[in-house]
């Protein structure tokens, strides 16, 4: 599996030395401050690209269209899929929010009837977090993509992907993969289902999102939740 890692963080040396100046991501034209949000999930994308990249490459992808305006507003955002690897995840924006969306492997998929006694609502039937259409062992519409909001149902912390099965500070020795709150220890399983006696009272939520063809998807819109 590839190591390689996209990050940004932001900064670029200084012309004929080793110090460090802050670019502009729209262009060194550009005049306007950074917005803050832009600059707030920029530095997210960088940290957490280095933090994961040790278990498994995670190319974090933000969208920053349409404007900040109108995700504030919940604008759906379209997301191109076809370009995530087996075994890796990208990163988009949706009101604010960070949304996931992992390209699950077959031994990825296989690790959730593994944890199914171990997490506290394996067929997510508690309400408010999973669509209709995502109750099922995958809580996805396709079984190989799995998108979810990555914020902790506990405080609203953002939890850490761990996708590949391995031990680690917080983690079980029999870890299979999902992701780990390090604010309060919650941990989630692949479909991101909590696991039981956590903090964390809830599943990860699922969006609404309709996929538009084999290697495009809608986040905002389903259903119920129409454009």
């Amino acid at each position: 599996m590839s190591q390689n890692t996209m990050t940004f963080d932001g900064r670029a040396p200084l012309d004929g030395g080793n110090a460090e100046k802050e670019v502009n991501p729209l262009g060194p034209q550009n005049k306007q401050p950074l917005d803050p949000q832009r600059r707030f999930w920029i530095g997210t994308a960088a940290v957490a690209g280095g933090v994961v990249g040790v278990g498994v490459a995670v190319p974090l992808v933000g969208s920053f269209a349409p404007s900040s305006r109108a995700r504030a507003a919940g604008a759906p955002v379209e997301v191109d899929i076809g370009a995530i690897p087996p075994g890796e995840m990208m990163t988009v924006e949706w009101r604010g929010k960070p949304v996931w969306i992992i390209h699950r492997t077959p031994e990825m998929l296989a690790t959730l009837n593994k944890t199914n006694s171990e997490v506290a609502d394996p067929d997510s039937n508690r309400p408010g977090f999973t669509p209709p259409y995502a109750r099922n062992e995958w809580r996805s519409r396709k079984p190989e993509y799995f998108v979810a909001v990555g914020i902790c149902t506990h405080l609203g912390c953002s939890p850490t992907p761990h996708l590949t099965p391995a031990a680690g500070p917080g983690l079980p020795a029999d870890w299979k993969g999902g992701f780990f709150c390090p604010c309060h220890g919650s941990t989630f399983d692949l479909a991101g289902r909590v696991f039981k006696n956590k903090p964390a009272p809830d599943n990860l939520e699922v969006p609404p999102y309709q996929f538009l063809s084999d290697t495009r998807i809608i986040v905002g819109v389903d259903e119920d939740n129409k454009a």
